[in-house]
């Protein structure tokens, strides 16, 4: 059995997915689906159970459940304007500590996500070696909370036993309860359905031209295949940059859906609200160097390949999930 926590996620149910394709059934869904509708994201798709992350953590421990092979946690509130610290700590801190204790204490693979939230400003840089990882500042509670759990896995030796996977800006099927989480391939799709114009914010700092500040944009599908092979290959552990290793700017990516419409670009630079000013990461591009050395054979899709895919396939004319 496979027990993917926040299985009715974004890249959770995107995995889900994967493992059916993969003609892999006996799944344990954990989650807390409250009254979102990240329901949708389960529907079709075959599992063996469900269970609350509360409910599922009590019986794990207590040595309650069917034998587990492997653990995938992509379980966490992933707000980056979170401010509830407290709840951070326990949901994504505490919690994915007791899920890594008990898979090493019991010899299961698991497989979690931290987050590249945890690089800050990128004043170190973007590598994913431990000797750099202990010294990174992130900018928001949320990328704090992946920090502490990489740190304590990584001085305790944990990190040994297990992999984790730092995300990069993620997109694609699936996202779409995310609210203002959501990507933005998904809001300038929209916005041009409605406006025929995407707006974006302004820089502030002269070296970025507007729209012009860079991401590391990933899509669900390469994701989904790196988590795949790595629960295909146990003895390869430690945390691992997933992003493509290629920043391309925000420009880009809007000129992409507009390309994908068959439509001019039409953008629109507007304020950048005070409150995120100070915490906005304007570069980002992964090292993929240690997950290539670690012999990963994805191969990842073009930025313009990627749009394509999601626009045409998912969000246009009507929205579909993976």
């Amino acid at each position: 059995m496979i027990v993917v926590t926040g299985g009715s996620g974004f890249i959770g149910s995107a995995f889900l997915s994967k493992l059916n394709q993969e003609n892999i059934s006996d799944i344990l869904i954990v989650d807390e689906l409250g009254t979102s509708d990240k329901w949708k994201n389960l529907n079709g798709k075959i599992f063996s159970d469900y269970l609350h992350k509360d409910s599922f953590v009590t019986l794990l421990e207590a040595n309650k459940l069917a034998k587990i092979d492997a653990i995938i946690h992509m379980g966490a509130n992933s707000s980056t304007t979170e401010l509830n610290v407290e709840h951070l700590m326990e949901n994504n801190y505490r919690y994915s500590r007791r899920l890594a204790e008990w898979s090493i204490k019991n010899k299961v693979r698991f497989i979690y996500a931290s987050s590249a939230a945890t690089y800050g400003n990128g004043e170190l840089g973007f590598s994913d070696e431990d000797a750099v990882s202990e010294k990174l500042r992130p900018l928001n509670a949320y990328g704090y909370s992946k920090q502490l759990f990489d740190l304590w896995a990584i001085q305790s030796r944990a990190v040994d036993k297990m992999a984790g996977i730092k995300f990069f800006n993620v997109f694609g099927p699936n996202e779409y309860h995310k609210g203002d989480m959501k990507s933005l391939v998904y809001k300038a799709y929209y916005q041009i359905q409605q406006f025929g114009i995407v707006k974006l914010f302004k820089s502030y700092k002269p070296e970025h031209k507007d729209g012009e500040q860079m991401r590391d944009f990933v899509y669900i599908k390469d994701c989904t295949d790196v988590l795949w092979w790595l629960l295909n290959s146990p003895s390869v552990n430690g945390i691992y940059n997933l992003g493509t290793g290629k920043a391309r700017s925000w420009n880009d990516l809007v000129k992409a859906v507009f390309a994908t419409l068959n439509l001019p670009p039409n953008i629109e630079y507007i304020e950048m609200p005070e409150s995120i000013r100070t915490a906005y990461q304007y570069h980002t591009e992964a090292v993929m160097r240690k997950l290539h050395d670690s012999g990963c054979p994805v191969t990842f899709r073009t930025l313009e390949d990627s749009v394509k895919d999601y626009v045409q396939n998912y969000l246009h004319p009507v929205l579909r999930y993976i």
